[in-house]
């Protein structure tokens, strides 16, 4: 650009000379003017501008200078050619085509977030050049994706999307790191398997909700049934424990009745011990209790057919 730049300033000055001798312009005037259009091409084919987020790579004459230039403006000798590598974050989308563990075929968009190492930047143009997207990061790419993708099967890709991704990124880092090339992030932005598979994967579903769904329904009827088990044993055993209890109460009334009976006959007997004792100590008690027992009516006396037989009977003495 440089050179091209000062090479039409000498065209300039050269042509701008025939105009003025041709308009019989001194000799002594001509000189000057074309020496400063010179210098001005010179100075002007000597400015250089590097763009933000780039890094100016100094050639001169196809050899690479040990020197960067910072973006900003810099004044470089015209023969010399300034490359501009940019160090900003990019963005590479891949189309890619490769297999599970199982061979199934799969289809995935992989996307990759870099950047240059800015002091790297020369040796990456020494050594790669301007197009080290193609010429490094695609195959590496490539190679990591279907590396890592073939240590699963089709179905389990479907299940670890991210740990999928989080594994070929850190592949990917190792891999780009001798390039001075970084790996800011990365992400599966599509997968995509065969009609065939995806309709297998659809029909084992299905079947693995209906088995689900059978089995939560007969779950659901041997609780039922557990618990109707339960309640005829819980109601088996409230019947049991309440004939135990109608029994041993009616025992219990039996005992109270017997031990009742019991209880009055000892003390009919004990008080008929006390008169008896009573009745010996004292003789007139027996007349007492004659007396207390007596329904009023006198005794009747009977006689035979004899005239001369009488049935005396005894009168209590008063």
């Amino acid at each position: 650009m440089g050179i091209a730049i000062f090479v039409l300033s000498i065209i300039i000055a050269i042509v701008v000379a025939g105009i003025m001798r041709y308009n019989e312009i001194r000799f002594s005037a001509i000189i000057p003017t074309s020496i400063l259009i010179v210098i001005a091409g010179i100075v002007i084919s000597s400015i250089s501008l590097v763009p933000t987020g780039h890094t100016g790579i100094v050639t001169a004459f196809g050899h690479v200078e040990n020197q960067t230039l910072d973006s900003g403006i810099h004044f470089v000798a015209f023969w010399k050619n300034i490359i501009k590598m940019d160090n900003r974050t990019q963005i590479a989308t891949s189309e890619l085509s490769c297999f599970s563990s199982d061979i199934q075929e799969v289809n995935m968009t992989y996307s990759v977030n870099y950047q240059i190492s800015k002091e790297n930047a020369q040796d990456i143009y020494k050594t790669i050049g301007m197009d080290y997207l193609h010429t490094v990061m695609e195959p590496k790419i490539q190679e990591c994706v279907k590396s890592i993708t073939a240590k699963y099967t089709a179905e389990t890709l479907i299940s670890m999307r991210n740990d999928l991704s989080s594994q070929i990124e850190v592949l990917l880092k190792s891999a780009l790191a001798p390039y001075h090339i970084e790996v800011v992030a990365t992400s599966i932005a599509n997968i995509d398997f065969t009609d065939a598979f995806t309709n297998a994967v659809e029909a084992k579903q299905v079947a693995e909700q209906n088995k689900l769904k059978a089995q939560t329904e007969q779950a659901q009827k041997n609780l039922e049934a557990q618990a109707e088990a339960e309640r005829q044993v819980i109601k088996a055993q409230a019947d049991a424990d309440a004939a135990i209890l109608a029994a041993k109460a009616d025992a219990e009334v039996q005992q109270i009745g017997a031990d009742a009976a019991e209880y009055a006959g000892k003390k009919e007997a004990a008080i008929l011990s006390n008169i008896g004792k009573q009745m010996s100590d004292y003789p007139g008690l027996e007349k007492y209790y004659y007396y207390q027992k007596w329904n009023g009516i006198l005794p009747v006396t009977m006689l035979g057919n004899s005239d001369n037989i009488l049935i005396d009977l005894p009168i209590a003495d008063e």
